[in-house]
């Protein structure tokens, strides 16, 4: 049998609980245990659109979107004075520093966003990944300007994954975890 065909069938045989003569109990911790798999792999993905997202929305200038990646009691550790509390306050900083450092329009430069792991328990999770600026020079080459670790912690609220801390640089914090 092709991969392609066995996994859905595998997968529906250990939610019915019929693999191997699983019944009554052990069906039921199978089930679960493959319901919590599932979730977890849904999640992890769903933090990376969000990684994807705040460099999407910064670089379309979307600052309305940028704002509604962050919890309420968000925090954004940068450099030196760059740092700021609140979705409000993290959206201004963003937007002030962009439009002081990046080019004029949308399009002239752009983030990317590499090497993520993301360890989730719940309804929280931890992060890191690695960013890059890329920048149009004036002789319209592109060329990196930054490249930066960010250290994250995401929380699950209303239904959504939004960014609860992000640092960026610096020494990573205790309660970042980097297994997966």
């Amino acid at each position: 049998m092709r991969a392609s065909i066995a996994f859905p069938l595998v997968c529906a045989a250990l939610v019915s609980g019929s693999l191997v003569g699983l019944t009554g109990q052990g069906a039921q911790t199978s089930s679960d245990a493959l319901t919590r798999r599932v979730q977890a792999l849904e999640d992890r993905d769903a933090i990376r659109g969000l990684l994807v997202s705040y460099a999407t929305t910064l670089d379309n200038r979307d600052f309305a979107g940028f704002e509604r990646l962050w919890a309420r009691d968000a925090e954004f550790v940068g450099s030196g004075v760059n740092s700021a509390k609140g979705a409000a306050a993290i959206r201004a900083l963003l937007q002030g520093l962009l439009k002081a450092n990046a080019a004029p329009e949308p399009g002239r430069d752009f983030h990317l966003v590499m090497n993520q792991t993301v360890d989730v328990a719940g309804d929280t999770a931890t992060g890191l990944s690695r960013g890059t600026w890329v920048v149009t020079d004036a002789e319209k080459r592109l060329q990196i300007s930054t490249i930066a670790n960010y250290y994250d912690q995401f929380v699950r609220e209303d239904g959504r994954w939004k960014f609860k801390r992000r640092q960026i640089g610096g020494t990573p914090p205790a309660a970042v975890t980097t297994s997966r």
